[in-house]
């Protein structure tokens, strides 16, 4: 792979969060869609790195990798804490992932023109200066309203950083090393910032409060910062790339995308059916996805080549990234949930999150070590086990479950997370080089939109579920705790006596207890509802393991029955 293949594989990674599934049979349909092109021009031949330099640029990439993700991660797990001191519900700081996300859903796309056409030092340099003047700002800001403006525009600043990731790590190694070794540990990175926020967000919030959180924002864009005008890439060639047009379909993408971020990440806070301002949002979504394709459709020069992303290979390929990455949600939202829902904060799954970050780490390592091509069905079905085992043994939680029995399963899926990615991109990234930019920025629209959409969308989709399952067993429970119960009414009444000290009167203590008897009920309807849904993960790796498994024995038949191989071609 030369330095400009390295610009390619920047952008798909651009979006972060995390690691999905596409198994040998999409990696190897992409291969067989894409047929050779001429090569481009030849860029600068690779020129090895001091080790402290290469050093230097490995850790440039891990901490804008580490930068962008906590964009969001530093949100999500800290809601509570951050609606109190803005005056809103968690529902109305929710609003806050959600104005992020908008942007930053699609603009990787975009910009990997802009790299193409300015350069990547030029853009690397300009890139990064919108991200430090936004960090700086949230400082300043206690306004919900001010703060979900800033954060739709720090979304935007974010989405080259993934780029600027990608691009330092690949930088110290040979073109034949880039989409192996070089791609793997450009992820670790990516896997690493829902953990760290997890980890450093109790004492920063104990300091400075939300300042805390932005002064780690801004800090690290700092550091970035000097990293960037510090350390240069190599160029590739520049091309004049965008076109006019180019900007509508854009809008209409980034509208598109956009609209679904929020439609995914709001619908189950607001409930899906019950807000009219999510079915209209839907609907500008469908209709702005509409009309960009219908322009891509009818240009000589396309943004993106809407006909190759919707052959069979290209489709099979993104169905399966986008339910890998949909299982992945199992950890994300999942778990972590899980616990806040039993009353847990931060600070007490501090063990938990280094179980997650240390397997990330170890995964992107022996994912480098291992990686080659044809071994790419192999890997996946790997982490496709591991993920698989980890969600039948998260499925088996009660109410005195906590952080120390998970560490082995949630250890189990960010190793599996880890494994998945890599290959996926390297093979797919390779296969759309073969055929000339047009297809790389393609491959880039779908790899978004399966990361990206798969995300929130797996996210909304697995808090719907919940809840609905909640809902079921509530019904189920209370239906069955008669006050006349003995039990049901021995349990009332040690939940009033708690209340002795607290207040001498009985009618008070009487409701109190009530109410906590009430809560508890509720929480274990809660605890059954997440087994149903690590359950229902679960079954769906299974059966995303069986079809791997059929795809590669078809694949390899001719190994597994060699004379049936020998007999037809007689």
């Amino acid at each position: 792979m030369s330095s400009r293949d390295t610009t390619v594989v920047k952008d798909d990674v651009e979006n972060s969060d995390a690691s999905p599934d596409a198994g040998r049979s999409a990696a190897s349909a992409v291969q067989d869609a894409a047929p050779a092109v001429a090569p481009p021009v030849a860029p600068p031949a690779f020129v090895p790195k001091p080790l402290p330099i290469a050093l230097l640029y490995a850790f440039a990439s891990i901490a804008a990798a580490v930068m962008q993700g906590l964009g969001t991660s530093l949100i999500s797990a800290n809601l509570q804490q951050i609606a109190g001191p803005m005056e809103a519900t968690q529902t109305e700081a929710s609003w806050l992932v959600a104005a992020y996300l908008f942007p930053n859903a699609s603009l990787g796309l975009f910009l990997f023109k802009v790299r193409t056409q300015y350069g990547i030092r030029n853009f690397c340099e300009i890139a990064i200066i919108p991200y430090v003047i936004i960090s700086l700002a949230h400082l300043w800001v206690n306004d919900l309203s001010v703060a979900i403006a800033l954060r739709f525009f720090a979304g935007a600043a974010a989405a080259p950083v993934s780029s600027i990731a990608i691009l330092y790590m690949l930088e110290i190694f040979p073109p034949e090393k880039k989409l192996n070794i070089g791609i793997c540990l450009a992820l670790i990175g990516l896997l690493l910032a829902t953990p760290i926020a997890g980890l450093v967000s109790p004492s920063l919030l104990d300091e400075r409060d939300l300042q805390g959180l932005y002064l780690l924002e801004l800090g690290l864009a700092l550091i970035v910062f000097g990293l960037v005008f510090l350390l240069p890439l190599t160029s590739p060639p520049r091309a004049k790339v965008i076109a006019p047009l180019d900007f509508v379909s854009y809008a209409l993408l980034a509208t598109s995308m956009g609209c679904l971020a929020v439609v995914f990440t709001m619908g189950r806070l607001y409930w899906w059916l019950e807000a009219d301002w999510l079915g209209w949002l839907l609907v500008v979504a469908i209709v702005t996805g509409v009309l960009m394709t219908i322009i891509e459709l009818n240009r000589k020069t396309n943004l993106i080549d809407v006909r190759w992303i919707t052959s069979r290979e290209i489709i099979h390929f993104a169905g399966v990234l986008l339910v890998f990455r949909m299982l992945l949600t199992e950890q994300s939202t999942g778990a972590i949930n899980f616990f806040k829902q039993l009353g847990l904060f931060n600070e007490q799954m501090a063990g938990l999150y280094w179980a997650i970050l240390i397997a990330s780490v170890i995964s992107g390592l022996v994912c480098a070590l291992v990686m080659k091509p044809g071994r790419e069905g192999f890997i996946h079905l790997v982490a496709l086990i591991l993920i698989a085992a980890g969600c039948y043994m998260d499925s088996q939680s009660t109410v005195l479950t906590r952080p120390e029995q998970m560490y082995v399963s949630q250890a189990m899926i960010a190793f599996g997370s880890g494994l998945f990615l890599p290959p996926a991109m390297a093979v797919g990234f390779a296969a759309a080089l073969k055929k000339g930019l047009t297809y790389v920025i393609s491959f880039i629209a779908v790899f978004l939109f399966t990361q990206k959409v798969g995300a929130f969308l797996g996210s909304g989709l697995f808090g719907t579920f919940v809840t609905w399952r909640e809902q079921y067993h509530s019904s189920i429970l209370t239906s069955r705790l008669l006050p006349t119960d003995p039990m049901v009414t021995a349990r009332i009444q040690q939940y009033v006596g708690a209340y002795v000290r607290s207040t001498s009167d009985l009618t008070q203590r009487t409701i109190q207890g009530t109410t906590t008897f009430a809560k508890a009920v509720q929480q274990q309807a809660y605890v059954l509802a997440y087994n149903d849904a690590f359950y229902v993960t679960f079954l769906i790796a299974i059966g995303a393991i069986v079809m791997l498994v059929c795809h590669l024995a078809w694949t390899h038949r001719d190994r597994l029955i060699p004379h049936a191989s020998a007999s037809t071609q007689a």
